[in-house]
């Protein structure tokens, strides 16, 4: 029985994310190149080794349960590892020469930090059991910690540090305050054994109250109101290249989490939690989008724009319920899960385009620095313009359709009045990207503006792909909504 346990094929992805970020660690003590080259490369040949180690156990149906229950793999936690990965290779690419001309590259740890991060999320995305997703969490925490503060003679990397430390840990002690109730009412970290303990009820008030705790850590992971305080501070202090690492890939693993802990274990108390998260999300949406409105600094724009994108992915959550059916909680769940990678998928081309416009002595943050983009680069100006129309939900670009899959699943969940808000805010919202198209497009530039990166490098070519998956997803989303749908209905 102990033997069948220990499977390492569902866990070989992780062994070798492992075994190669501590070969990069020890490789790159010995390297003397001041760009850190080989610890580049080696950065991204492991992200494409991973990655075609995860296709391939999806392939050929590598699924089950391990290490008496800690480890979950099933087609979501590939379909999210391979996000993951991408998502990690394209901020790796996107900060290239942003690291370099800081001074980030010191010991070349921002590569292995990068990937310890990404095992966290991994552990995280494929953890059944409380103790899995808490260990996952805090590797990719303490990682996250560290490189927000790389830049260590900078003062607002610094200051930003020590805010998400300290409010992180905080969140963390929620987390696991509200798994120890849990754990005290069902006498199981097992997320499979909660659920069956939960459906057999009893320790009712327990739960609840180990519930709001959960909830609550959750949240602050999102960067939902009002655990949002950490997200703009954080977004606008750490390097830009540290802030994509951010609001990229540990999204992905914090929804994985969200999904894992409220329909694998608590599925049950839906009637608890749905309420919750119904006024999780209009917070959100109506704090993200006001906020972000007021905002002078791109940065902070697009945080407090996280904050009402994470509403609308807690709208999709909250519109799954104990009475519906596999089918419609899967639609639900589903479009809130096609929302989060297409949330991703754009984040990644906003900070793209800010690290390739910032250069050695000049950080591109205040939406002033984007005056006359078009005069002085048409490609990053376009890219601009379908990133904001994206984010705004106008077609015929991913973002609208991502918003139109969740306003369907809440209006099918009877929850009208909530599509309205949404759809309200939305518009609202609407407002600051269009503001950042009209400065491109129409204010004169600065004359003392440089010139723009050329169009032949690799992250611009880079940048130019993530923009035709913008568009191509938002003119045929069938393909990746069907793959979203089947990995919630075949996992849960």
């Amino acid at each position: 029985m102990m033997e069948s346990q220990f499977n390492f094929v569902l866990v070989l992805p992780e062994i070798v994310l492992l075994v190669a970020a501590m070969a990069i660690l020890l490789i790159d003590a010995f390297s003397k190149d001041p760009r850190r080259t080989l610890a580049y490369a080696l950065s991204n040949a492991t992200l494409v080794l991973v990655f075609a180690v995860s296709a391939w156990q999806w392939m050929n149906g590598v699924a089950g349960t391990g290490f008496y229950s800690m480890v979950v793999v099933d087609n979501l936690s590939h379909f999210l590892k391979l996000v993951s990965y991408v998502a990690v290779f394209a901020t790796l690419v996107y900060g290239r020469e942003y690291i370099q001309t800081r001074d980030m590259l010191r010991g070349g740890e921002f590569y292995v930090l990068v990937l310890l991060a990404l095992l966290g999320q991994m552990v995280m995305i494929s953890a059944g059991n409380l103790m899995a997703i808490y260990l996952g969490l805090e590797l990719m925490s303490l990682a996250m910690y560290a490189l927000v503060a790389l830049r260590r003679d900078h003062e607002r990397s610094t200051e930003a540090a020590m805010k998400y430390f300290v409010l992180g840990s905080l969140a963390s002690g929620f987390l696991l305050y509200g798994m120890s109730m849990v754990y005290g009412a069902t006498g199981s970290l097992d997320l499979a054994v909660i659920g069956t303990r939960v459906e057999s009820g009893g320790m009712e008030m327990a739960l609840v109250f180990g519930l709001v705790f959960l909830v609550a850590g959750l949240a602050f992971k999102l960067g939902a109101v009002p655990f949002h305080m950490w997200v703009p501070d954080v977004y606008s202090g750490a390097p830009t290249a540290v802030t994509l690492v951010l609001a990229a890939a540990p999204k992905l693993a914090a929804f994985a989490i969200t999904l894992r802990l409220l329909v694998s274990g608590l599925g049950d108390l839906t009637i608890n939690w749905q309420p919750m998260l119904i006024i999780l999300a209009v917070l959100s949406l109506v704090v993200g989008n006001l906020t972000a409105i007021m905002q002078s600094n791109f940065k902070r724009m697009l945080a407090y724009s996280t904050i009402a994108h994470m509403g609308f992915v807690l709208l999709g959550l909250a519109s799954g319920s104990t009475e519906g059916s596999a089918q419609v909680n899967a639609s639900a769940y589903g479009s809130s899960l096609f929302y989060m990678v297409t949330y991703v998928l754009t984040t990644l081309g906003s900070f793209g385009v800010i690290m390739l416009m910032s250069r050695e002595g000049f950080e591109c943050e205040t939406i002033e620095d984007l005056k006359g983009l078009n005069r002085k680069s048409p490609l990053l100006a376009g890219v601009l313009l379908v990133i904001m129309f994206s984010l705004a939900g106008i077609p015929p670009l991913v973002g609208f359709y991502a918003k139109l899959m969740v306003l369907q699943a809440v209006i099918q969940s009877g929850l009208v009045w909530l599509a309205v808000v949404a759809v309200i805010f939305s518009l609202i919202g609407a407002f600051y990207y269009l503001r950042v198209v009209k400065v491109v497009y129409f204010d004169e530039p600065p004359p003392e503006q440089a010139v723009i990166h050329g169009v032949t490098t690799i992250p611009a070519s880079m940048l130019t792909v993530n923009v035709a998956l913008i568009l191509f997803l938002g003119i045929l989303p069938g393909g990746l909504m069907d793959m979203c749908i089947n990995a919630i209905l075949t996992s849960f």
